[in-house]
């Protein structure tokens, strides 16, 4: 069986995105990449249900390689989005907080230091059909830069270096849709500046250096 192991990877987080919400029945998908090759969920399938070998293979160019199943009517996007840049796997779900802000907002603001993680302020992508080249290509300029965007009316999508890595973005990004949600119940979430995301992020790349015990006065040199 082609990329045996990818698509058992798509079997256990399939099942972890119906456990925690991220999807509901049919909606959602997931793929990975190896090589010229993409293990994809199939179209019709709930993502809770599935067994490896229902997962078909298809090739960058979307030609079913392995498979019985037809592949997810998102595959364009996934497909599109492996085609402008290195990403190793793709989640799309339909989640509830990233739904209600692809519903109601042009973007994400960043409320919350995390969304560095996924590359700045979160996109939405302007509305299309879903399966349609113009949502492929939608999804791929609001992903510019990005590891997570929103996709109007629809939900969200995430990429990473492997499946975990997209899974988590996926995670991060429901968590600081539901942060933005609840705070706007209770007013006006305070928007962080490019100023303070930028020293952010060089705390994140220069961390303060601490001294070890017993090299500074300020540290006892035993214990007492």
């Amino acid at each position: 069986m082609l990329l045996a192991d990818q698509r058992r990877l798509l079997c256990e987080y399939g099942r972890r995105a119906a456990e925690t919400g991220l999807v509901v029945g049919t909606a959602g998908n997931l793929s990975v990449r190896e090589g010229d090759l993409v293990a994809v969920t199939p179209s019709g399938v709930p993502l809770d249900r599935l067994e490896p070998e229902a997962c078909p293979v298809v090739d960058v160019a979307g030609h079913l390689v392995e498979g019985d199943l037809q592949p997810s009517s998102e595959t364009p996007m996934h497909l599109a989005v492996y085609a402008s840049g290195d990403a190793g796997a793709v989640v799309h779900t339909h989640s509830t907080f990233g739904t209600v802000v692809a519903t109601t907002m042009t973007g994400l603001p960043p409320i919350h230091y995390t969304v560095l993680l996924l590359g700045g302020p979160v996109r939405v992508a302007e509305y299309a059909t879903y399966g349609t080249p113009e949502l492929a290509a939608n999804v791929r300029a609001a992903l510019e830069g990005r590891t997570a965007a929103l996709l109007a009316n629809h939900g969200g999508v995430t990429v990473g270096p492997d499946l975990p890595g997209a899974f988590e973005a996926t995670r991060l990004l429901e968590w600081l849709c539901e942060v933005y949600v609840r705070a706007r119940a209770v007013g006006e979430p305070r928007v962080l500046t490019e100023e303070q995301l930028a020293a952010v992020a060089h705390r994140a790349f220069h961390p303060p250096v601490f001294p070890v015990r017993g090299d500074s006065p300020g540290f006892p040199t035993r214990e007492d």
